[in-house]
């Protein structure tokens, strides 16, 4: 998500995946707050037999949408909630000012909008008002909203345990404002991005972001995960859709840093409706589903 009529384009292709989707959405629930002035939006899904339990609490997933992309957009495109479903878990949706996030290139990391307070401020709400297992709190996002993940996990680690930023290295802001602290804050973190990714590039851009290579060494740093023990794993599923995923694991069972290669990707979420009409957003790689992925990866962590 760079150009403006790239997110227009975006978001219209979207507005057609929310008219002609088939996903139920009962469980979810939109939500306001006001923040600092601003009413801000978020969309809460409960997984299906909450209702039916009184002493169980939930991890929780936060899902950011991309730029020009809207919550109820991010949910019906990445289907988390039918992975909330299997593997029990609430995922939070929240909504960008200006469908967009503050992750410190565009735009003001300092003076620009407060999301990080925001982002505290739904997870207060949501801790008041749910059962919620405080020690289980996790970050995914797409492109600009992926970005804004890795500020959470340099900015929140006392409250988020593992983070899964999907077509989005490290903003070379956030990398400015916080230096690797080593094992002392650790925050699992995995990067997912396509080689052929034509939007948010592989081998990352000047002032903005890291490459994912460069993305996946800070955060190793960063976690004090320098000479762990690292494991890889070839994925090639669909012989057909012309991709393949490597899986590059860096650590142990409660803490890794992980990069997940997808061939000849696109700027997509794995395993999704495609959605490109027309667009330069690339392939979609049928070798995973994405969601799981990232669910077993974040389930490894917690506080």
């Amino acid at each position: 998500m760079v150009t403006k009529s790239w997110h227009r384009a975006y978001a219209a292709c979207a507005a057609i995946l929310l008219l002609a989707a088939h996903t139920t959405t009962l469980h979810a629930q939109s939500r306001n707050i006001t923040h600092k002035g601003e009413k801000r939006r978020f969309i809460v899904y409960t997984p299906k037999g909450y209702e039916l339990t009184s002493d169980r609490i939930y991890p929780v997933v936060l899902n950011f949408h991309g730029g020009g992309m809207t919550m109820a957009e991010q949910m019906l495109y990445t289907g988390m909630n039918s992975a909330a479903d299997r593997n029990g878990f609430i995922v939070v949706y929240p909504q960008g000012l200006g469908q967009d996030w503050n992750v410190g290139f565009e735009t003001s990391y300092t003076d620009g909008t407060d999301d990080v307070g925001f982002i505290e401020a739904v997870l207060d709400q949501v801790v008041k008002d749910l059962r919620v297992d405080e020690r289980r709190i996790y970050a995914t996002g797409l492109s600009r909203g992926g970005f804004f993940t890795h500020r959470l996990a340099a900015e929140l680690p006392h409250r988020i345990a593992a983070v899964a930023a999907v077509g989005a290295p490290l903003p070379v802001p956030v990398q400015q404002q916080h230096a690797p602290r080593g094992p002392r804050y650790p925050v699992g973190v995995m990067l997912v991005h396509g080689t052929a990714d034509r939007v948010v590039m592989f081998d990352g851009k000047s002032e903005s972001y890291l490459s994912a290579q460069d993305s996946h060494g800070w955060w190793i740093e960063h976690n004090g995960l320098n000479g762990a023990t690292e494991t890889m794993e070839l994925i090639d599923v669909d012989a057909q859709d012309g991709t393949s995923v490597t899986i590059l694991n860096s650590g142990g069972e409660s803490l890794r840093t992980t990069l997940v290669t997808i061939r000849d990707g696109g700027h997509t979420w794995a395993g999704a409706d495609p959605f490109n009409v027309g667009l330069r957003i690339g392939v979609t790689s049928r070798d995973i589903d994405l969601n799981e992925v990232i669910w077993r990866f974040l389930a490894g962590h917690q506080r």
